[in-house]
């Protein structure tokens, strides 16, 4: 794997110097290396790991599973670019296993997700079942630790 790469998914707030000398490269090839990389298409954006969990206004979110037929002459692109278009679609990956598709869906509830699972999502041609998992808690999010015990309150009472 591209050293580069690997620095910037882990950290995409380390400085050009600073990957500089971590790579041991001129600073001026690790800018045209990174400018190199976002006009491929390599690169496509640069992201924070949020933990929503310590945010008032949060959402809720599901991993959706779908399996559905492929169509004869773009396999399963078409159904992917449908499950993007979605708003409440967060991220969409093709499987191999008992599911074609794992979809992240965002909503305000698990209401409005399960409403958009059985009006938009199940609905659609083409799809023939869906697997619907609330996450409840993030662990670990894009190799980011979100869990740390010693921050977690003992709530629990002492009954004499």
């Amino acid at each position: 794997m591209d050293k580069l790469l690997q620095l910037l998914s882990t950290n995409s707030k380390f400085s050009t110097a600073e990957i500089s000398a971590m790579l041991g490269e001129p600073e001026d090839y690790i800018k045209a290396q990174i400018k190199e990389y976002e006009s491929q298409g390599i690169i496509k954006g640069y992201q924070a790991v949020v933990n929503w969990e310590e945010v008032e206004d949060s959402y809720v979110e599901a991993l959706i599973e779908l399996k559905v037929t492929p169509k004869k002459e773009t396999g399963f692109d078409d159904m992917a670019k449908m499950c993007m278009a979605f708003d409440e679609v967060e991220s969409v990956f093709l499987m191999a296993g008992g599911y074609d598709f794992a979809l992240i869906v965002k909503g305000e509830s698990m209401q409005d997700i399960a409403m958009f699972v059985a009006k938009k999502l199940s609905t659609v041609d083409g799809v023939l079942s869906t697997g619907t998992h609330f996450i409840m808690r993030r662990y670990k999010d894009r190799g980011m630790n979100l869990f740390d015990p010693d921050d977690q309150a003992d709530e629990r009472s002492l009954i004499l």
